[in-house]
């Protein structure tokens, strides 16, 4: 099957299960302009997948924003350096239980089933082209070039989204329902520590989610700080770029061996997370961020077999200070001069990080709020998340704060703690969108209860026309 021949079965497929029926939301006036029901912040595969989840519900009057040019969305083709992804290929994600629009499909309409049976892992860049597609196919209403700046409540369940950009077709959007698909990133921010941040001018180091110059850094000295799978993607990329040495460094004795998530994949806990009690949720990302995942063994081989690759095990840095045209880290095991510094430290997630929070923030939930975890699993890190319901809506601190995050969601790597894994990895998706969209759909169901039901009291339309007894023709 070709890829034209596939995307006519997209096609099909959705007809047979009566896709794209009429709206049963009611539509809302305002004087300052068209409401949206569902706006869609993010147009990578979390805000695409929401997107076709909601038009599946019949939930039509929906938009989707995203502030990078078009195709560039997410991470895949800025700042993702690694060769494949780490999912196993035979996960199913956004497809949401339509074959012809799964990758595999996708993939084998172009190198047939042997070239998929002969596939380890997904190439990165396949992915992003899959991504493409799907949102072409589906014809998901994505408006590029458009940045959120700030969330207004503006009454129970109507938000005045103040954006800007090239793409911005308006200074303001109003949406009943926000849905915050801002990717790994969307829940707070990249975290450079400060002994970098506050001892290195901003030219001599760049966190791994920043564009690199890495051509600028042929045939230089780089030190990367962090073990996870995100600094060997970036030594070996660095490397592969001309770079002369590639020095990663890690405050652990040994790189972890186990990776949690492939336990979580196959023992239902992604699947079934929102059935745990706060306390076992907490204990479980607790460990989850204890031990994190290790480098895949391909990353990791690639990366080493590199002649200017170095690993520095039971090394955290110290101290760090510039020297020359360089910058200089001192360890437990001695100092080390570099031309730049990468750091791959990871997120912090805290929506009071968040500027499109920002009138917001004081209302929401964390998990410091509503749970006090034992001393040996307590992580502030962890306490920091906003505290979700099990279909992804900010939950407030108090009634008022309540009716003001009425309508917001967050479909990004902050609802960790809440809802696992399934907003924050490829895996989950399947699991996730339809709590998400069951979570805002019940929303906007029960916030027009009323109206509805006095629509079904009053319903006389005649279906019936038979009588009896028979009149003859």
């Amino acid at each position: 099957m070709s890829l034209e021949a596939l995307t006519e079965q997209v096609q099909t497929d959705l007809s047979y299960l009566a896709y794209g029926g009429p709206d049963w939301v009611r539509p809302l006036e305002h004087c300052d302009g068209h409401v949206y029901d569902v706006v869609i912040v993010g147009g990578g595969q979390s805000g695409l997948g929401a997107a076709f989840g909601l038009l599946r519900e019949r939930v039509s009057n929906i938009l989707v924003i995203d502030e990078n040019t078009e195709g560039l969305e997410g991470p895949w083709e800025t700042y993702a350096r690694m060769v494949t992804l780490r999912t196993p290929k035979h996960l199913t994600s956004i497809d949401l239980g339509i074959p012809s629009l799964t990758f595999r499909a996708w993939y084998e309409a172009q190198h047939g089933a042997a070239g998929w049976e002969a596939l380890g892992k997904i190439p990165r860049r396949d992915w992003m082209s899959y991504l493409r597609w799907y949102r072409q196919v589906l014809k998901l209403p994505v408006l590029n070039e458009v940045t959120l700046e700030q969330i207004e409540p503006l009454e129970p369940g109507l938000h005045r989204l103040h954006i800007a950009g090239e793409g911005a077709p308006l200074q303001q959007l109003l949406a009943r329902k926000v849905v915050l698909a801002t990717g790994i990133q969307g829940g707070g921010e990249w975290h450079v520590p400060a002994l970098v941040a506050d001892h290195v001018p901003k030219h001599l180091y760049a966190h791994t989610a920043e564009a690199i110059d890495f051509a600028a850094l042929r045939g230089r000295k780089v030190a990367i700080l962090g073990g996870g799978a995100s600094a060997f993607d970036n030594a070996n990329h660095a490397l592969s770029a001309g770079v002369a040495e590639a020095h990663v460094f890690v405050r652990r004795e040994q790189l972890p061996c186990i990776n949690p998530i492939r336990q979580m994949e196959v023992s239902g806990m992604i699947e079934r997370f929102h059935t745990l009690s706060d306390e076992d949720k907490y204990a479980v990302i607790s460990h989850f961020f204890r031990y994190n995942q290790p480098p895949t063994n391909d990353t990791f081989s690639r990366a080493a077999a590199w002649p200017g690759f170095r690993l520095h095990l039971g090394s955290p840095w110290q101290r760090v200070r510039t020297q020359e045209a360089g910058a200089v880290v001192t360890t437990p095991k001695g100092e080390f001069g570099f031309d730049f510094l990468i750091i791959s430290t990871g997120l912090l997630s805290d929506p009071g990080l968040r500027p499109e929070l920002s009138l917001v923030a004081a209302d929401i939930a964390r998990w410091g709020d509503r749970y006090r975890a034992p001393a040996d699993t307590a992580n502030a890190l962890l306490d920091a998340h906003p505290y979700l319901s099990p279909g992804f809506a900010l939950q407030g601190k108090d009634d008022a704060g309540q009716k003001r995050l009425h309508g917001l969601f967050v479909f990004n790597y902050s609802a960790l703690a809440s809802c696992g894994l399934s907003a924050s990895a490829i895996s989950g998706m399947r699991n996730a969108i339809p709590k998400l969209v069951a979570g805002v759909a019940d929303q906007l169901f029960t916030d027009d209860r009323e109206a509805i039901l006095q629509s079904f009291f009053a319903y006389q339309e005649v279906e019936f026309t038979g009588s009896w007894p028979a009149v003859e023709v």
